[in-house]
This record gives structure tokens, sequence and C-alpha cells, in this order.
């Protein structure tokens, strides 16, 4: 953990009709001190989005070479390679590279993020996914943010609820390819 690292806590459930992925969540996560509060929800969102075994957090924005969020087969071998925010394209190129999938999620206007990355050579970016939420939903989360959290995540045809803190707020989740 990075030196100033604030540590969240975040405790409750996931049901994601979705993929059939029911589950309990106890998730600490570090905060770094370079990292908006923004960016820590969104990446909180993609693991629970993305749960799986073999999933966690990497270092986060103190890692160069891990995304955000990773997933592991029982091998160690790396199976996705999860981005939040807006990475650059040699790194979505480099993860693209070392794992079976690649997906970003992000908190800020996707046809920017998407603008960065236009005409840019990204391995296998056809393969690539860039996921959204409603406006304001991001910030609406962030603004009931506790260093405790009660948390739970459902996910029903792409709609995802969330309820932090005993505030409930909705967004679908929107699917941008790369390529």
């Amino acid at each position: 953990m990075a030196a100033g690292a604030v540590v969240y806590t975040f405790t409750g459930s996931l049901a994601d009709v979705d993929r059939g992925v029911y589950d309990e969540l106890s998730l600490r996560v570090a905060r770094h001190p370079s990292e908006t509060d923004a960016f820590m929800m969104t990446r909180v969102l993609a693991y629970c989005l993305e749960l799986e075994e073999g999933i966690a957090f990497s270092e986060g924005v103190s890692s160069t070479d891990e995304p955000a969020v990773i997933v592991r087969d029982r091998t160690g071998r790396l199976t996705a390679w999860i981005e939040v925010g807006a990475p650059d394209a040699e790194r979505l190129h480099f993860g693209s590279k070392k794992a079976d999938r690649t997906v970003i999620y992000t908190h800020r206007d996707p046809n920017k993020v998407l603008a960065l990355w236009a005409g840019k050579k990204i391995h296998e970016a056809e393969r690539i996914v860039l996921h959204s939420f409603d406006p304001g939903f991001i910030d609406a989360a962030v603004a009931v943010l506790e260093r405790r959290n009660a948390i739970t995540v459902s996910v029903t045809e792409r709609q995802l609820y969330l309820d932090l803190n005993g505030v409930t707020l909705s967004s679908v989740v929107h699917d941008h390819p790369l390529g």
C-alpha cells in the first residue's frame, strides 16, 4: 500500500443476474493519494461487475505494469486485464497482448475517452469494450461514500442498481466497443 493511502471498506452483497454471479462482498480498497474518489468508486464497481474466481485489485495507480483490477487463473496466468478511467493506447495495447480479455470502465465521458484512442495501435482493439455509466451516477455514489461502506450491487439486463450506505442509485452499464 502506498504511503498516505486511505483504506475504504465495502461490505454487502452482489447479485449479477445477467452473469449468474451471487456473492457476499467484503472489500478493503486502498485509495492512492493521487487517485480521485470517482476513480476509486469506478474501480470498486469494475471489480463487482467482473467478479470471478482469481480477481484482485492491483496496486492501482502506483502500478505501471498492471491494470486497476486483474484476474488470474489457478496457475497464475493472466486472464483479464481490467482498466479504469482513460488509460493510454500503449497501456491497452500492452494489456491486450498479455491477457485473454481486456475491458475498461470509465467514470469520464465515454466519447472523449474513445477519442483518445482513435487511430492508435491497440492489439485486438475489436475485442476490447469500454464500459461507462449514466452521467452523474458515479458523482452521486461518491457523494455518499464513507470510509466504511454498506454496499449492495444488483445487475439485471445491463441495469445496475447500487445501494450505498442506504442511498439507492441506478445506471445502465453502457458498452462502447473500441473496434
